[in-house]
């Protein structure tokens, strides 16, 4: 085992001024809002989403099933969990029985500044490149708006250059550059 330092951007965005136009979603695609017995399926979308990226490096929870499910109660136990800025995408293509759960997101109110704070935006591996992360964002964006907040952010590992794009695109602008250490076992 040794200690790795991954870098990490804070990213902000200004809910003052006008938000990208709202995506469309695919035919077949739709959004839950929150609900608490949709927990274990939130933390299992992170799961289905993380565990074979980096992030689940960074974050080792990220990689475990039972770890996900923590985070989830975690989050959603915060003082400042933000249920409207809280969403699941949902596949349901039209001759399947059930739909597959794919995307996932969660806001919180961060105590300390007043903004708002964008938790883990995952999609799974075979619906990626469909919108889907630019619809999570803009349907908790607005959340976050509607509970009166003026400035939401989120962190992601900079080595992430897709969402790292896709955030700057959709109007955040890099606010501060952070290391996390974690440990990695080396092969």
């Amino acid at each position: 085992m040794g200690v790795t330092y991954f870098k990490r951007y804070r990213m902000e965005i200004d809910l003052t001024r006008p938000l990208f136009a709202p995506p469309r979603l695919a035919e077949g695609y739709s959004l839950l809002a929150w609900s608490e017995k949709l927990l274990p399926v939130h933390a299992e979308v992170k799961y289905k989403s993380f565990r074979d990226e980096l992030d689940a490096n960074v974050f080792p929870c990220l990689g475990d099933r039972e770890g996900c499910r923590r985070l989830m109660e975690e989050i959603s136990a915060r003082e400042g969990f933000l249920p409207e800025a809280t969403w699941l995408v949902q596949y349901w293509p039209e001759h399947a029985t059930r739909p597959e759960l794919c995307g996932t997101i969660q806001g919180v109110i961060d105590t300390v500044s007043g903004m708002g704070a964008i938790q883990n935006i995952g999609v799974t591996p075979n619906h990626r490149s469909q919108g889907l992360g630019s619809t999570l964002v803009y349907y908790a964006l607005g959340g976050f708006h509607k509970a009166g907040l003026r400035r939401v952010f989120l962190e992601v590992t900079a080595q992430n250059t897709g969402a790292v794009r896709l955030y700057h695109r959709l109007g955040f602008r890099t606010t501060k550059t952070v290391y996390k250490a974690a440990e990695i076992a080396y092969v």
